[in-house]
């Protein structure tokens, strides 16, 4: 689903209000009149211009998918008729690894149906909003993939014209998938030009806003966009204004930071050419320095989407003793395997991590602030659905917790099943749920991999530790919520792990690392998990109901008075978490949580 923009000044598809009828709901069984087949409506996964998305299964062979769901009042123009109809015939024509699987497409009086392949894991933009700058062995990876799936659609006369982080979707296995064609056109001759002002402004090439007619060089403009915003953190011709985006545009106005390796600048210079025909094809790209001289991972593990991963040579490193993440990497070298000699070895880039995740406690606090000043409870819910956002459920949260800091300390479950422990010491052990992979954190927040079957004699009685509250809180007790579980099972995972914590007569308060902060109430057995880089809250109720949202959304949606309630207490939990985040909460007596 695009928010891309069809004419620049309006959405690509523009509904009359006068001639739009109030929305229809959608049924709960989706039936395809031609053929009888039919889907059961499941789990809202999102919006984008007038399109819904929804999780939908077929009933027979129990096959789940992602359903976009149009509203025949939003297609009432023959253009718009005639847009839709494009889409679908482009889309249902592709088939390729790294292109969204393209299922169906059905009718009835009220709305269109396209069944399309589901992706779990999101899309890029997320990603890009939990990581900022990625690292270059996985800007490598996407972009590689990116470039895979570009090259299908170029050969097949297909410019899609809508590249960007939020149509780039990723699958169970984190591979990427081209979606939402919505401004996607085929060239009909060799030489044609379009001429249809199109696009989004991050991502828009010059060509196509100085109206100069366009052609397959407008997707390389796009990826160069991409591929900076991938390293550096932000697009590169990104304003406050939309008219002095476009002007930098036009004037090719950027500036590529220093730390940045000069081979991807270079390519990025290539591909962000003001002249289109002095840009690589799409066939050349694969061939530049930045991909032939430097590591590429053949996969990564889906705790990427929240953290960095760390990086081996090769399947046979696992059996090595100790490993950190690269302290090259994003510095202009690309080794990929560093050997870890002693467990004190200094590692700047977890520093800045650490840092980073204090930061964000500034952030959110200003988002609580923000949102508790709009008083979104005394605004009518019209429908909950609306204020929804799928995209921002939380990758990772506390599922369990044992409190025994009088002896050892805090032991906790993530929702991956793995297991670790903040001892009192202020050191943390991490144990994946795969039980035999360990991550350690010292007191000065410098990380190092073991295996269960191979570690130092230092560190026996903290595995001993740990194995005792991950055998507790498996036995004792329940996990709490939905159950969302990442799926890594290679040597390039981290996790997140806990930062600080404390306790209060009315809750107990966790901070990861990658800057979530946790809230379960003792009372009534709710939590809030808030993500300060989506600007999110996800609220888990007394029946278990697990729902995310935007604060934005909140505000301008209204809520129920529980959770505007929570929000309040998170105020000031986090005032206090900002003042003593230097200190680890203690409580002299050990006390545990049933769900």
């Amino acid at each position: 689903m695009s928010a891309g923009i069809g004419k620049l000044a309006k959405p690509a598809v523009h509904a009359d209000p006068k001639a739009a009828a109030p929305l229809k709901e959608i049924p709960d069984i989706l039936v395809d009149p031609r053929t009888s087949k039919r889907y059961m409506r499941g789990r809202f996964l999102g919006k984008g211009g007038f399109a819904k998305c929804y999780e939908i299964t077929d009933l027979d062979t129990k096959e789940v998918f992602a359903g976009k769901v149009v509203p025949k009042s939003m297609l009432l123009k023959p253009h718009q008729k005639e847009k839709m109809s494009m889409e679908i015939t482009i889309h249902k024509s592709l088939e390729n690894p790294h292109v969204v699987g393209f299922h169906g497409f059905f009718e009835d009086d009220d709305f269109v149906y396209v069944v399309l392949e589901i992706c779990r894991r999101r899309s890029l933009l997320e990603l890009h909003k939990r990581r900022k700058a990625v690292t270059e062995p996985e800007a490598r990876y996407y972009m590689r993939q990116m470039i895979q799936g570009c090259q299908y659609l170029h050969n097949n006369r297909v410019i899609h014209r809508d590249l960007k982080l939020g149509n780039l979707f990723l699958s169970d296995d984190m591979e990427v998938k081209i979606g939402d064609f919505g401004l996607a056109t085929k060239i009909e001759f060799d030489g044609e030009r379009k001429k249809t002002l199109c696009g989004t402004p991050n991502y828009i090439a010059p060509e196509i806003l100085c109206k100069k007619g366009h052609s397959f060089e407008v997707d390389i403009w796009s990826l160069g966009c991409i591929l900076y915003t991938l390293l550096v953190g932000k697009p590169p011709f990104e304003t406050s204004c939309l008219k002095d985006t476009y002007l930098r545009i036009k004037k090719n106005e950027y500036m590529i930071p220093r730390h940045i390796n000069p081979v991807a600048a270079s390519l990025i210079k290539r591909m962000l050419n003001a002249d289109p025909t002095l840009r690589p094809t799409i066939g050349d790209l694969l061939s530049d320095e930045f991909f032939t001289s430097g590591y590429i991972p053949l996969r990564l593990p889906t705790t990427c989407l929240t953290v960095p991963p760390r990086f081996s040579i090769a399947p046979s490193s696992l059996e090595s003793d100790h490993r950190k993440p690269l302290t090259a990497i994003n510095r202009g070298t690309d080794s990929p395997v560093e050997k870890v000699e002693k467990m004190d070895q200094k590692e700047p880039q977890l520093k800045d991590e650490s840092e980073t995740a204090d930061c964000y406690l500034s952030d959110l606090l200003k988002q609580l602030a923000n949102f508790n000043a709009t008083k979104p409870s005394e605004r009518a819910v019209i429908r909950q659905e609306e204020a929804e956002d799928p995209a921002c459920v939380p990758i990772f949260w506390i599922s369990k917790w044992v409190d025994y800091s009088d002896k050892y300390g805090l032991g906790y479950q993530l929702c991956d099943n793995s297991v670790g422990v903040l001892f009192n010491d202020s050191t943390r052990l991490i144990m994946y749920d795969d039980g035999d992979r360990l991550q350690y954190i010292d007191r000065n927040s410098e990380e190092s991999y073991l295996r269960v079957r191979s570690y130092p004699s230092m560190l026996t009685k903290k595995i001993t530790l740990l194995k005792y509250f991950r055998n507790y809180m498996s036995e004792h007790l329940l996990k709490a919520g939905a159950n969302i579980t990442p799926r890594d099972g290679d040597e390039l995972a981290r996790l997140p792990y806990l930062r600080h914590w404390f306790r209060t007569k009315s809750a107990i308060v966790l901070h990861l690392s990658n800057g979530t902060v946790q809230i379960n109430f003792f009372q009534d057995h709710t939590k809030l998990i808030l993500c300060p880089l989506m600007a999110a809250v996800t609220y888990i109720d007394q029946k278990r109901e697990f729902r995310t949202y935007r604060m934005a959304q909140i505000e301008q949606y209204g809520c129920c008075r529980e959770l505007a309630s929570r929000m309040r207490y998170a105020r000031t939990m986090v005032e206090k978490l900002m003042a003593c985040k230097s200190t680890v909460g203690r409580k002299p007596t050990a006390e545990v949580e049933h769900a």
